[in-house]
């Protein structure tokens, strides 16, 4: 896999994972001079979750989630492609027109600062606490060897 498709799955991923209002937010001053032709607009649907005993064992399909999906052209003939879990139609469109800037190379390094980075960073803050709270409610158990044989 090259360079860019990593970076891409990478951006997407932090995009898809994003809370909506801020990437709205935080994507407005680059989207707000953009133009895009949409492609297909925001649908919601349902997508098969699959899952494995234990992490390693048969498949099995666990249940179904509600997704968003949108596909958008920048100006520059990139498409953007974006796939939200959940019902939010402006935060499908949102990222997939971030998707298709940044892969222009004259605005990804922007989009990436000003956007992208931000959002990671709530990410990986949110993902810490969680980690705090779960840590904080670890137990240890020990066995104490009687002297009885």
């Amino acid at each position: 896999m090259n360079e860019i498709e990593d970076s891409r799955r990478n951006w997407m991923s932090v995009l898809a994972q994003a809370p909506a209002e801020e990437l709205v937010e935080l994507a407005e001053p680059f989207l707000a001079g953009a133009g895009f032709t949409t492609v297909r607009a925001p649908q919601i649907g349902l997508a098969q979750v699959r899952a494995r005993m234990g992490g390693t064992g048969s498949r099995f399909n666990l249940g179904d989630v509600t997704i968003t999906r949108c596909v958008v052209q920048s100006a520059a003939g990139h498409y953007g492609h974006a796939y939200i879990r959940g019902r939010n139609k402006p935060h499908a469109l949102r990222a997939a027109q971030l998707d298709a800037l940044l892969q222009e190379k004259a605005l990804r390094g922007g989009i990436e600062q000003q956007v992208v980075a931000p959002l990671r960073r709530m990410q990986e803050q949110k993902q810490r606490q969680r980690a705090d709270e779960t840590a904080a409610t670890r137990v240890n158990f020990f066995t104490l060897v009687r002297g009885e044989d």
